[in-house]
Formats: structure tokens, C-alpha cells, sequence
């Protein structure tokens, strides 16, 4: 038995179940599909960032008049990706009751009372009301951003589980069966409410626990890391190696990885609509426009190839029906079409390309070459549109998209070559056997 052949039954044996069930435990799961939810929110609400910031000449009249009403253009990214995770923690909760067959609503609004309780409002007097433009009490925005996603996490688990155990346990108010449905169920969550109520406000408000400082000293080193060249050739690795196996790579390091991603991501948006220095590279928008070009493992230098360069008659249809959607960034289709799961030629490319377009990135923006990234833009637009929407609208990002996506078609060549040499051997056989 060979040594591939060998390393391949050990991933199936001891790694792929173990993975599966990891990406399908209901609480990444729930945190996965909360997050997600948001995603409408992110997309159009930092487009209104673009609108306010123009990659247009300065000179001109339109960029004049829309710096000039750039706080009010800001208003709704405010009120959207500004506050993502008052929105996140919604979905949390409601995903997470579905998972318990709890009503998603009450799970829903439950989750996100219990994070809106780690805030501690701030009473500005009357007397500032000419200079702060408000009086009276107002709440604190920042860390309903990205900066307190790790908090409405915990925060909309806490508040669900809670709601589990009270439903498990009949530690609550049942109403007869005629009353109805909805008058039931706010029954039913008073309980529960009046424990995550209590218990979260005692220890913002009585005992004084400050949830984000704390939350944000516990995970800033992992903030910090999740930008550096190193962690984002970590998950790379990861992503592909999963995938190589037939394991959705995203679904399991991606529900680990996002809630760092959208903390970098929320950073430069607030630093660019503040008119300060991005300070991260590697939020999600750099993986999908520099690393995931045409879907994971940079599949478009795959797909080009088998569609122009391959004499196979399967490699070549496969290539140009896969051509379209690797456009799109759709590659599902080719990993399992060719198959690149448990091949071992094309396993190194998939692995090794967007490692080296990664870094390739990482430096050309480090360098100040490309800007870094501020928008979500969607992932199904071509990768040098994409790029330039993610990155404010830098037309030499697009170029650095195409750079990449020519490094992809170099580095998968030869290894394209030997797969299509197989399948030639294969066709040939199999003509001479008919």
C-alpha cells in the first residue's frame, strides 16, 4: 500500500468525521449563520463609505459636494456595518434556538437584550448640549461594531442556553391551550428574561464588570495575529487542506476566523470614515479579492487552463464549463469535477498557489503598492471588480488582481500538464479496449 494511499485512509478514518461534526456543532454553527446574516447589511452599508470617500480627482465638482455632506453620507453605514453586532446577535440567538427547537424569535430578542446589557449608557448634562450636539443619556457605538462581536457571542450563547435550560427544566409559566401561539411563547420567555435580565445587568451595573475591556484584552493578541503574514498563511493551509480531503474548509476555520476578520475589517472603516490610517490588512476582503480568486486555492489559473490548454477531451469540456462559474468565484464544480479532493497532483497547486498570492498581497500592501481593504464588496463579482471595489475604488489593486490570477495559471501549469497527460493515457486506453 502506498504512502499517499496510506496518509489518505488515516484523513478519512480519524480526521474527516471528527472535522464534520466540528463544522456542523451547533454553536459555530449558530455563529456562523449570524454573522452571515449580516452580511446584506455590511455590503451595501460600507458601500455608502465609497460614496462618501470617492476615488475621484479632488477637483471635481462631484467630489467636492460629496465630501462636503460626507457626515451624512455616513449616516447609514452607522446604522448598519457601524453596529453589525447588535444585528449578529439577533441571528446568534435565533439560529441557536432553532438548533433547540425554541421559538427564534424570543431567542432572537433575547440574545440581543443580553448583549445591549454590557453597555453602561453615558449621561451627557444639559449644559454640553450646545457642544455635543445631544443631552441626556446616549449610548456608546463603538463596541456595537465589530469591536464587541466576541461579547455579543458570548453574550447571545449565554442568554439562549439559558432559555434552554428553562424550557428543559418547565422552570417556567405555561398558559392553557387556548390562549394563543404568541401570547403563549411571551409567556413562556418571561422567565428566562427575568434571569438574563438580572444577571447581566448585576454584573454590568452592581458588581461593575466591564465586558468589553476584559473581552478585549483576552482576544486583541488573537486580533493582532489574525493580521499578520503568518496567521494568514496559517489558515490558508488549513482552508485547502480541508478541502483537499473533501471538508468545507471555510465552513470550519472561516466560523473561527470571521468574527477576527470583521473586528480588522470594522477597524479600517472606522479609521477611514474618522479620515485616519487603515491599520489592518488581512480583513476577509483581502482573502476573497487577493487569495480566493475564483474560489479556495485560487482556482482560476486551473480553470483557464483546463479550458485552453488541455488535449483531453475531459479535462477540456470540464475546463470550459467550470470557466464561467470560476469567473464568478464558483469552483465547487472543479474541486470535485476533476477531482482535486484526494488527488495528489493537483492537491500541491491548490495548497501552494494561494500561499504565494497571499504573500505576494500581504507585501504589496504592507508597501503601500495597493490600498488595504474597507469594503465588503459581493463575492460573486469578477476578481479585478471585485478588488477595486474592496479597496475604495484603487485601480492598482485590479492590476494586482490580475498579476495574481497570471502567478495562478504559472504555478498550476505543470501540474495541469501531468493531470491531463493521465487523462490523454486514460482516453487512449480506453479507445483501444472499445
Amino acid at each position: 500500500m502506498s504512502l499517499v494511499k496510506k496518509f489518505t485512509e488515516f484523513i478519512e478514518v480519524h480526521l474527516a468525521g471528527p472535522m464534520a461534526k466540528l463544522a456542523n456543532q451547533r454553536h459555530l454553527r449558530a455563529i456562523r449563520d449570524g454573522i452571515i446574516a449580516t452580511l446584506p447589511l455590511i455590503i451595501i452599508g460600507s458601500f455608502f463609505l465609497i460614496i462618501a470617500f470617492p476615488p475621484l480627482p479632488a477637483s471635481w465638482g462631484v467630489t467636492q459636494f460629496l465630501t462636503a455632506n460626507a457626515a451624512t453620507i455616513l449616516l447609514p453605514y452607522r446604522m448598519t456595518m457601524y453596529i453589525m453586532t447588535l444585528y449578529a446577535t439577533f441571528g446568534i440567538g435565533a439560529s441557536l434556538s432553532k438548533t433547540y427547537n425554541l421559538d427564534v424569535i424570543s431567542g432572537g430578542i433575547l440574545s440581543t437584550i443580553a448583549f445591549l446589557l454590557t453597555f453602561v449608557p453615558v449621561n451627557i448634562p444639559a449644559e454640553a448640549l450646545d457642544a455635543a450636539g445631544t443631552a441626556g443619556f446616549v449610548l456608546p457605538m463603538a463596541n456595537l461594531g465589530g469591536g464587541g462581536m466576541f461579547v455579543g457571542i458570548i453574550t447571545s450563547i449565554l442568554a439562549v442556553e439559558i432559555y434552554r435550560l428553562t424550557d428543559k427544566s418547565k422552570f417556567k409559566i405555561t398558559m392553557p391551550e387556548q390562549v394563543p401561539p404568541a401570547v403563549a411563547r411571551s409567556f413562556e420567555t418571561l422567565t428566562p428574561t427575568l434571569i438574563v435580565i438580572l444577571g447581566i445587568s448585576t454584573l454590568t451595573y452592581f458588581i461593575g464588570f466591564d465586558w468589553h475591556s476584559t473581552i478585549s484584552k483576552i482576544v486583541s493578541p488573537l486580533v493582532s495575529a489574525a493580521d499578520s503574514l503568518p496567521s494568514v498563511l496559517l489558515l490558508i493551509f488549513l482552508i485547502t487542506f480541508f478541502w483537499s480531503f473533501g471538508i468545507h474548509g471555510v465552513s470550519i476555520v472561516g466560523s473561527l476566523a470571521r468574527p477576527l476578520w470583521l473586528q480588522l475589517l470594522d477597524g479600517n472603516t472606522a479609521a477611514m470614515a474618522a479620515g485616519k490610517e487603515l491599520p489592518s490588512i488581512a480583513a476577509e476582503p483581502f482573502y476573497q479579492w487577493f487569495i480566493w480568486i475564483g474560489g479556495s486555492g485560487c482556482t482560476i489559473g486551473l480553470a483557464l487552463l483546463l479550458a485552453f490548454k488541455t488535449k483531453s477531451q475531459f479535462a477540456s469540456k470540464l475546463g470550459k464549463a467550470t470557466l464561467a462559474p470560476a469567473i464568478f468565484n464558483i469552483n465547487e464544480p472543479l474541486i470535485f469535477g476533476t477531482p482535486i479532493v484526494l488527488n495528489p497532483i493537483l492537491i500541491i497547486p491548490f495548497i501552494l498557489t494561494p500561499m504565494v498570492t497571499a504573500t505576494i498581497a500581504w507585501f504589496a500592501t504592507q508597501l503601500g503598492l495597493v490600498n488595504r481593504v474597507i469594503f465588503t464588496a459581493p463575492w460573486t463579482l469578477p476578481g479585478p471588480i471585485g478588488a477595486y471595489l474592496a479597496t475604495g475604488g484603487d485601480w492598482r489593486a485590479a492590476v494586482l488582481n490580475i498579476i495574481l490570477i497570471v502567478i495562478s495559471v504559472v504555478i498550476y501549469y505543470p501540474f495541469v500538464m501531468i493531470y491531463d497527460s493521465n487523462e490523454l493515457e486514460k482516453e487512449h486506453a480506453l479507445g483501444e479496449t472499445n
